[in-house]
């Protein structure tokens, strides 16, 4: 029997190379190294096929960012903007410290150490999101962040991210620090279309980034986390708690001391946006300026107008401009109150005692806001209560207006009658207009129904000084300066008269005042009885006094003795369109069509000795840079291819006109601005549609028009001595304070004097005609006349030839 084996006193060592846990992990560790080998083998061919296909940087080493095309006076004001991105460049010295410690503090403290990626910062944010659950904190650096906004989006997909981490090591070996924090704080969107901190700072608190203090600093360093939710304009509480992050966050950098983190931290912020942003407006009301200018040069550039920083420089003054917004403002609020006030805007049911309870009364005035909107200082209001002797209205819980001058109610009596129409009457509920007629004191008035239009320009070369295109641009831009053709009425008649000095006729000559009228056979369609405004007739009046009174039986016979073709032909010379002239009688009572900056070019060739100038808006254009790339060469008076109309025309039509503003339709011209140096003619068409003055000054022309888009009568006693005139008047009142009075110019040669009156040379007195009936329909000519003067000087016929009715050539 054998022994059971007992186990040997000496362990023998197990096999390790045989462990399976060993063998496990060491084929792991060469998986894994073959893993990792792969993957730099594929990063490194992602590298090689990527880093060639990175945008060139040249858009940031040539930094020209999407600056808007910007319109301004020729006195360097804005007016306009044009473009999505509001932009202010800076270079990194004109960019304060404090806005660049708080821009540090709050996106990247450790910018000026890292290489573009803050590794430590995507530790500490990795550790903080662990603990919190939550993505509460970002690790892009400023450098990632100048990457995504010049080249890449913001979309979240591995692709971009890899693009995103290249470029930035691109960008940091490509460019400086201060390069990076330049381009980031001039590029970077910060809420309401502004890109930029010195955009910023004129959009949130209405002042250049050099005067912003650090608690101003603070506050828009916070805005790049969320431009949406963290600006002051959008949500001033959620702006000041991010503020407090930033201000704490640049105390423990060091970049503020306590006292200073202290004083600004106890700085109250007041948001006030600056003019020319998107939320401050604009100094002045050029905004029919810009948008013509933005016209004009968008059919040079098309789309690419909006982002290369053109600026646009106009021919327009300042002070003229916002004078002559003002007389068109005050023109149609005038004419206005003269009209029957047509009723409120709209009917509320106004919860009873509602004006108790601030909040349901603000929530009220909320609703009304939200359909009706203020047009400048023409503001809307809730009537709270009515009656002849009162109206309360409010435009909030915490602003009540009392409305009680009886003259202010007059202008809305009728609405205010308990016994008025449903639609017409004013009471409880009602939504209203008002306006402030002084200190304390208010008016209910409608919104204007009529429109206006005003420019004005020099008569010199042609430049725009001032252009009103309507009430209101923003409740339509349609631009009734240059858009709107409309009879011009009486206001053409100068031009007629111009024509008929050329042939032979003097201010001096008598013509008959007395009523004219074709049948239907003689015109070849309707029968033509036109009238003399209030049907008014004289025997015989000269031409000059023909004018002065604006007859219209005056107007007719000139036009018919020297013919209504050469009429038109010769209405071309001041650069109406011939096409809208019609070559028939009621061309003399402006039976065409103009648009008021036709008629202020054309009055100019009175103003400036007979040289017909092109109106023109826009002095020059400037790149980004300030480099002059457009600049316009106006044909100036004087300049002999300008010559339009005779010298002496030009004088003697400059004198009668002269006579129109001292003793005519114009005289309350003379008596307001008491000078001698005033011209011009008021216009008014049939049945009170139009009403225009045009006037100047030998340095000044401007006209003004009032009416109704869809032409309807002005009523039956409104003229453009009344209704256009006042406008053209506030505007000159204001240009010429201070102003010289400016001499006649000389008389021209070839111009004769006799009894204080003028004669052409070639139409001596005795020779030119001296009396102009009515000359018989059809008969063409002032050719036939002055051939039927010759022969009557040849045969011996008394000097100072007369024709009346029926003695006129063509007529038995």
């Amino acid at each position: 029997m054998s022994k059971p084996q007992t186990p040997s006193s000496k362990k023998e060592k197990p096999d390790s190379s045989g462990s399976p846990f060993f063998r496990f992990f060491f084929k792991l560790g060469i998986f894994c190294a073959g893993l990792a080998g792969c993957g730099l083998l594929l990063g490194g061919m992602a590298l090689a096929l990527a880093w060639p296909n990175l945008p060139d940087l040249h858009a940031m080493t040539d930094y020209r960012p999407r600056v808007p095309l910007r319109v301004f006076t020729a006195d360097k004001v804005l007016i306009g903007e044009f473009g999505e991105e509001r932009r202010n460049v800076l270079r990194f010295n004109e960019i304060p410290d404090v806005m660049k410690s708080a821009v540090l503090a709050a996106e990247d403290d450790r910018f000026y150490q890292h290489g573009g990626i803050d590794w430590t910062g995507v530790v500490r944010a990795g550790l903080t999101n662990l603990i919190s659950m939550s993505k509460s904190q970002g690790a892009s650096t400023i450098t990632m962040q100048v990457a995504r906004n010049f080249y890449l989006s913001s979309e979240k997909t591995y692709t971009r991210k890899f693009y995103e981490l290249l470029l930035t090591f691109k960008i940091e070996a490509s460019l400086s620090k201060d390069q990076i924090l330049e381009l980031y704080m001039n590029q970077i969107y910060l809420g309401h279309r502004a890109y930029g901190f010195a955009a910023a700072s004129r959009t949130y608190f209405g002042k250049p980034l050099s005067q912003i203090t650090p608690a101003e600093a603070a506050m828009l360093a916070g805005i790049p986390k969320a431009p949406s939710r963290f600006n002051p304009i959008s949500n001033l509480p959620r702006a000041e708690l991010r503020q407090h992050y930033v201000l704490g966050r640049m105390r423990t950098l060091g970049y503020l001391t306590d006292p200073e983190y202290q004083q600004a931290m106890g700085q109250p912020i007041v948001i006030k946006s600056a003019e020319g942003t998107p939320a401050g407006g604009y100094s002045i009301h050029g905004e029919y300026v810009a948008e013509l200018a933005r016209q004009l040069l968008y059919g040079v550039y098309q789309d690419n107008v909006y982002s290369r920083g053109l600026n646009i420089y106009t021919t327009v003054q300042s002070k003229d401009q916002e004078a002559a917004y003002r007389a068109v403002r005050d023109g149609v609020l005038e004419y206005t109150r003269r009209a029957p006030y047509p009723g409120p805007e709209t009917q509320l049911d106004l919860p009873a005692g509602v004006e108790k309870d601030p909040q349901a009364l603000d929530d009220a005035l909320d609703g009304v806001l939200d359909k009706y909107s203020d047009s400048d200082d023409l503001l809307v209001a809730l009537v709270l209560s009515a009656n002849p002797n009162e109206i309360k209205v409010a435009r909030s819980s915490r602003e009540i207006i009392t409305i009680s001058d009886k003259k202010v109610l007059s202008v809305v009596a009728r609405a205010l009658n308990p016994k008025a129409k449903d639609d017409q009457r004013i009471r409880r509920g009602s939504v209203v207009y008002i306006h402030k007629i002084g200190p304390d004191d208010w008016e209910v008035l409608n919104m204007p129904a009529v429109q206006a239009a005003f420019v004005s320009l020099s008569p010199q070369d042609g430049g725009i000084r001032s252009m009103v295109g309507g009430f209101d641009f923003y409740r339509g831009n349609f631009n009734r300066v240059t858009q709107a053709w409309r009879q011009p009425g009486s206001n053409i008649k100068p031009f007629i008269y111009s024509a008929a000095l050329e042939r032979g006729l003097t201010p001096a000559t008598q013509i008959s005042d007395q009523p004219f009228a074709l049948s239907a056979a003689q015109t070849g369609s309707k029968a033509w009885a036109p009238k003399n405004y209030g049907n008014e007739y004289e025997p015989m009046l000269t031409m000059r006094q023909g004018l002065y009174k604006s007859k219209n039986m005056v107007s007719i016979r000139i036009l018919q003795a020297i013919g209504p073709a050469y009429g038109q032909d010769y209405l071309t010379r001041f650069g109406f369109d011939k096409s809208r002239q019609p070559a028939v009688l009621p061309l003399a009572l402006g039976a065409g069509s103009v648009t008021p900056l036709q008629l202020a070019g054309a009055y100019s060739v009175f103003a400036n000795g007979g040289y017909r100038i092109t109106p023109y808006l826009i002095d020059r254009v400037t790149d980004s840079s300030g480099k002059v790339i457009m600049q316009s060469k106006p044909l100036v008076a004087g300049d002999s291819a300008a010559r339009a109309i005779d010298a002496r025309t030009a004088f003697v039509m400059d004198d009668m006109l002269r006579g129109v503003a001292t003793y005519g339709t114009a005289a309350r011209a003379r008596a307001v601005l008491k000078r001698n140096d005033i011209a011009g003619k008021t216009g008014t068409t049939n049945e009170s549609v139009d009403a225009w003055f045009s006037g100047y000054t030998p340095s000044l022309e401007a006209t003004a028009w009032l009416g109704y888009d869809q032409p309807k009568s002005l009523g039956s006693r409104e003229t453009g001595g009344g209704a256009a005139l006042p406008i053209w008047l506030s505007y000159m009142q204001e240009m010429l304070k201070g102003v010289p009075e400016q001499k006649q110019r000389p008389r021209p040669d070839g111009l004769l004097v006799e009894n204080g009156e003028f004669y052409f040379a070639e139409f001596p007195p005795g020779q030119a005609v001296a009396r102009l009936g009515l000359p018989a329909p059809g008969s063409d000519s002032l050719g036939d006349l002055l051939n039927t003067l010759r022969a009557a000087n040849a045969d011996g016929r008394p000097s100072g030839t007369s024709f009346g009715e029926g003695s006129v050539p063509g007529q038995q």
